[in-house]
């Protein structure tokens, strides 16, 4: 699929990590003709993104997800069920979106970053180095969480991703043995799949519900309801976003320079309070 140009906005009214109308974003420009900065970097979004199996030698996870900025507009997943060979097919309803909190996260913080630095006027001058190194202090801090958001996802306990609207995007519907979590991962989106089984009242197992974690392992145990569930099997499939690659250099880069411009104002503020007798 061809890779499409797209300038993320914000869903107004929408909460992170809700579905959402699919709704047009175009480019904005600045009186110069420019494309407005503030958003330069989430310009690029990747568009029918395949995914590839990783850490594992099988094929039961197959699928295209659909990634547009902060959005998955579209998913199609097909997942082969180990013990009798059975084929499942799942995907996004037509109308709907997921939005992905840690990208919405991620361009707040930048956002933020981003208003530190213009809300003075033109002519203002800074008085002092530390009022400079107060201010970089600040948008460092600004893009440190942004860039945390991306390379650390949510610790998510069972129940969580059990309740979590993500279940209900899909048709037809996930059977009830089955979750699914979609997460950023640094440069890669990443789906895992769950599958549960239900452990019977009898059973001699000691039972002790799992904590929260990015990815869970085989014989975790969580009670959903009035039912208990052990996890059976852990699929998970990932793919590199280009764009999200380059955001993380960003990043990078700003903060070096930022830490740059403080190193010299230091400096300069270390020769200017020099008093000689």
């Amino acid at each position: 699929m061809r890779a499409m140009k797209l300038l993320v906005r914000g869903t107004p009214g929408i909460p992170p990590g809700e579905a959402a109308q699919p709704r047009p974003s175009g480019p904005s420009w600045d009186s110069q003709g420019q494309a407005a900065g503030r958003a330069r970097w989430w310009e690029r979004a990747a568009t029918g993104t395949a995914l590839t199996p990783t850490c594992c030698s099988t094929d039961q996870v197959k699928g295209v997800l659909t990634l547009q900025g902060d959005a998955l507009s579209q998913a199609d997943v097909n997942l082969k069920i180990p013990r009798n060979n059975q084929l499942l097919h799942f995907a996004f309803r037509e109308d709907k979106q997921w939005k992905l909190q840690q990208i919405q996260d991620a361009r707040n913080h930048v956002s933020q970053a981003i208003y530190l630095l213009a809300n003075r006027d033109e002519s203002y001058q800074f008085r002092t180095g530390a009022e400079v190194l107060k201010l970089m202090d600040a948008v460092m801090l600004q893009l440190t969480r942004a860039r945390n958001r991306l390379t650390t996802p949510a610790t998510l306990t069972l129940p969580e991703i059990a309740a979590s609207g993500l279940t209900r995007m899909f048709a037809p519907a996930l059977p009830s043995d089955l979750l699914v979590n979609v997460y950023i991962n640094l440069n890669k989106l990443c789906l895992t799949v769950y599958q549960l089984h239900a452990l019977q009242p009898n059973s001699t197992k000691n039972f002790r519900p799992a904590g929260g974690a990015v990815l869970h392992s085989p014989g975790a145990m969580f009670e959903w309801g009035s039912q208990r569930l052990e996890v059976s099997h852990v699929h998970k499939v990932e793919c590199v976003i280009p764009w999200l690659n380059d955001a993380l250099v960003f990043f990078t880069v700003s903060l070096q320079l930022c830490q740059q411009l403080k190193d010299k104002i230091s400096v300069f503020s270390s020769y200017w309070s020099y008093r000689p007798f």
